[in-house]
C-alpha cells in the first residue's frame, strides 16, 4: 500500500502544471501598442501611418526582437523546471555470461548465463530550503524584463528613425522641385545677361558669374537627387521591400504639431526603456548575489526509486520482483578552492557596477530630454522666423512684379527677386522639416510617450 501511495505522489508532483508556466503561455505576437499609432496620427499624414503599420508587419529587426523575448521566456521556463521534482524512467535489459572462475572461498561458481530485467522509476527533488532555485527563477524573470524593454526600445528607435527619414525624403522632394525652378530661373537670367553682354551693357565677368551660378545650382540638384535615392533605399530596408515605391505626402500638406508642452518633470525618464532596463538589471544582480551567498549552505535532495527487478520474464510482475528505495541526500562542499568566495565577490562587483550604470542612465536620460526640448524650441523659433522672412521676400517679389508692370523694373530685376524668393523658400522648407523631426527626437528621448499626454502620465 505504501508503495502505491508513493507512485501516486511521484506522478502527481511531476505532472502537475505549474501556474507560472500557464502564465507564460500568453501570445507575444500583438505588440501594436509599442507602435503608439495615436501619437503618429497627430501628424495628420495617412501615408506616414500606413508606412509605419507596414513596418510593424514586415521589419526584420522587430521580428528578431520578438524572437529574443520568446527565447528568454523559454529560458525562464527551463529555470523554473529546476524548482520541480524530476521523474525519469531508465530501463535495462541485460544478459550476463559468467565464467566458472568466480569463487567464494572453497566454493566455485560454475559458468552460467542469465537475463536481468530492471525497470525502475526514479524521482529526485532538491528541497529548496534556502530558496536558491526560486531566486534563480526571479533572476531569469528580470533578465526577461530587460529583453522586453530592449524590444520596446527597438520599436521606439525604428519608428522614430523611419519617420525622420520619411520627412527628410519629403524635404528632398520639395528641394528638387524648388531646385528645378531655381535652375529654370537662372537659365533665364543667363539668357538675359548674355543678351546684355552681346550689346555691350555688361562685362564678361558678369556673364561668367551667372553661368557659374547655373552650374552650382545643377551640382546642388545632383546632391538632392542622391539624397532622395539614398533615403528611398533606406526606407525600403525598414519596410523589408526592395521594390515597392515609398508612398509619401506632399510638402504643402504637412502639418506641424502645435502646443507641445515645453516643460517636463525629471520623473519622465522613468518611462524610458533604458531606465527600466537598468532597474531590472539591479534587481537581477541582487537575486544573483543572494544565490551566491546561499551556495555556502548545505543542499538536501530527496530521492526515491520504485520498479521491477527480475531475472526471468515470467516472474517480472511477481511481488518478489518489486523494488523500492528512498532517502534524503544531504551535501555540502567542504572545500572548493575559493570558487564560491570569488563568485560572491564577482556578484557584488557586478551589483556596484549596475548601480553606477543606473545613476549614469538617469543623468543621460535627463540630458537627452533637455537637449530634445532645446532642439524643439530652437527649431520651432527658427521656423517661425523663416516664415516671416519668406513673407517679407514674397512681398518684395510682388512689388518687383508690380514695378515691372509699370515699366519701373526690368525682366532681370524680376528674375533676381524670384530667385531670392526661392532661396528663402528653401530655408523655410528646411526649417519646417527640422521642426517636425525635432518633435520626433523629443518623443524618442522621453521613451516613446505621446508628448501631449506626457504630463498626465507622470
Amino acid at each position: 500500500m505504501k508503495k502505491n501511495i508513493l507512485i501516486l505522489l511521484l506522478i502527481t508532483l511531476t505532472l502537475t502544471s505549474p501556474a507560472f508556466a500557464r502564465k507564460q503561455e500568453q501570445t507575444q505576437e500583438n505588440k501594436i501598442e509599442y507602435m503608439n499609432i495615436q501619437w503618429w496620427e497627430r501628424y495628420n499624414d495617412e501615408h506616414l501611418t500606413n508606412n509605419l503599420l507596414k513596418l510593424y508587419k514586415n521589419n526584420y529587426d522587430l521580428k528578431n526582437a520578438a524572437l529574443k523575448v520568446k527565447e528568454n521566456e523559454a529560458a525562464v521556463k527551463m529555470q523554473f523546471a529546476n524548482e520541480l521534482p524530476q521523474l525519469t524512467f531508465s530501463g535495462e535489459l541485460t544478459r550476463s555470461l559468467r565464467s566458472s572462475m568466480q569463487q567464494f572461498g572453497s566454493m566455485q561458481i560454475p559458468s552460467y548465463a542469465q537475463y536481468n530485467y530492471y525497470l525502475p522509476l526514479t524521482m529526485g527533488y532538491e528541497v529548496d530550503i534556502w530558496g536558491t532555485n526560486r531566486l534563480r527563477t526571479k533572476s531569469m524573470k528580470q533578465r526577461l524584463e530587460i529583453v522586453k524593454q530592449a524590444e520596446r526600445a527597438t520599436y521606439i528607435a525604428l519608428t522614430s528613425d523611419f519617420a525622420s527619414d520619411y520627412f527628410n525624403l519629403i524635404r528632398s522632394d520639395e528641394f528638387l522641385k524648388l531646385q528645378d525652378e531655381l535652375i529654370k530661373t537662372q537659365k533665364d537670367i543667363v539668357s538675359k545677361v548674355s543678351d546684355k553682354y552681346a550689346i555691350g551693357l555688361c562685362s564678361i565677368n558678369d556673364l561668367l558669374a551667372e553661368q557659374s551660378m547655373l552650374t552650382t545650382l545643377r551640382e546642388e540638384r545632383n546632391r538632392h537627387v542622391k539624397n532622395r535615392d539614398i533615403l528611398v533605399d533606406s526606407l525600403r530596408v525598414y519596410l523589408a521591400d526592395s521594390n515597392d515605391s515609398i508612398e509619401r505626402n506632399a510638402y504643402d500638406n504637412l502639418v506641424l504639431p502645435k502646443g507641445i508642452p515645453s516643460e517636463y518633470s525629471t520623473s519622465v525618464i522613468e518611462h524610458r526603456p533604458d531606465y527600466l532596463q537598468e532597474e531590472a538589471n539591479i534587481e537581477r544582480i541582487g537575486f544573483d548575489v543572494k544565490v551566491a551567498k546561499r551556495e555556502f549552505l548545505p543542499k538536501f535532495i530527496i530521492f526515491g526509486q520504485i520498479g521491477l527487478n527480475a531475472y526471468h520474464l515470467d516472474t517480472l510482475f511477481n511481488s518478489a520482483s518489486q523494488m523500492f528505495n528512498a532517502g534524503i541526500l544531504p551535501s555540502i562542499d567542504l572545500f572548493s578552492g575559493g570558487r564560491k568566495i570569488a563568485l560572491l565577490k564577482l556578484r557584488k562587483f557586478e551589483y556596484e557596477e549596475a548601480l553606477n550604470s543606473y545613476q549614469k542612465t538617469i543623468l543621460t536620460g535627463i540630458k537627452e530630454i533637455n537637449s530634445g526640448l532645446v532642439e524643439y524650441k530652437t527649431a520651432s523659433d527658427n521656423y517661425n522666423e523663416s516664415v516671416k522672412r519668406l513673407n517679407l521676400q514674397n512681398k518684395t517679389y510682388s512689388l518687383m512684379q508690380d514695378k515691372h508692370n509699370i515699366g519701373a523694373a526690368s525682366d532681370l530685376d524680376v528674375l533676381y527677386a524670384k530667385e531670392a524668393y526661392l532661396l528663402v523658400k528653401k530655408d523655410e522648407v528646411s526649417n519646417k522639416i527640422t521642426s517636425l523631426i525635432s518633435t520626433i527626437g523629443l518623443y524618442k528621448a522621453v521613451g516613446g510617450i505621446d508628448l501631449y499626454k506626457i504630463n498626465e502620465n507622470i
